[in-house]
């Protein structure tokens, strides 16, 4: 590998780590010539399918649009980057386990609305009315209710209070 300072084609690796994932390793080397040190970082590069959009078009997946989608449906909630970065490597071991050369956009959708669902109601919410293109309330509201009826059956919280009293605004007009 050439030096990133100096260009000199020799470079020696003095320290090599596995990250924590497994997925990469971090060498750390030194120049021969001019003695400076910098860190690689050396990944496994799968192909990944090409994405069907939904007018036809084929583009090559983009792994920073599935992660600003993440990002949009998660904005403002307390979900950390740990878990998004897991959601997100999830996607694409998805992705790739599917063997296929070519991909709809749909089915990849699908794999996010899977993970945004164990991560966050709320931006599961988000993400599946921009999705599936909500129409009006009722469609919130169906997709609520499937929520809820999926959330009781595995113990968790309702998503909405029925019985709860709406809270008084503050600084009526």
């Amino acid at each position: 590998m050439h030096c990133p300072f100096c260009q000199h084609p020799d470079t020696r690796v003095i320290d090599s780590r596995v990250s924590d994932d497994g997925a990469t390793i971090r060498r750390r080397r030194v120049c021969e010539a001019c003695g400076e040190r910098f860190s690689t970082q050396e990944t496994i590069e799968l192909k990944l399918p090409l994405i069907i959009k939904s007018d036809g078009r084929r583009e090559a997946f983009d792994a920073r649009k599935l992660r600003a989608s993440f990002d949009r449906a998660l904005q403002k909630r307390p979900v950390s980057e740990e878990q998004i970065e897991s959601s997100v490597r999830a996607v694409v071991h998805h992705l790739r386990m599917t063997a296929e050369r070519e991909l709809p956009s749909r089915r990849v959708g699908d794999f996010v609305m899977t993970e945004l669902r164990k991560l966050d109601h709320v931006a599961y919410v988000r993400f599946a009315s921009v999705y599936r293109a909500f129409q009006d309330v009722a469609d919130f509201r169906e997709e609520l209710d499937r929520l809820e009826s999926d959330a009781s059956a595995e113990g968790q919280l309702p998503l909405l209070d029925e019985e709860a009293e709406p809270s008084p605004r503050k600084g009526k007009r």
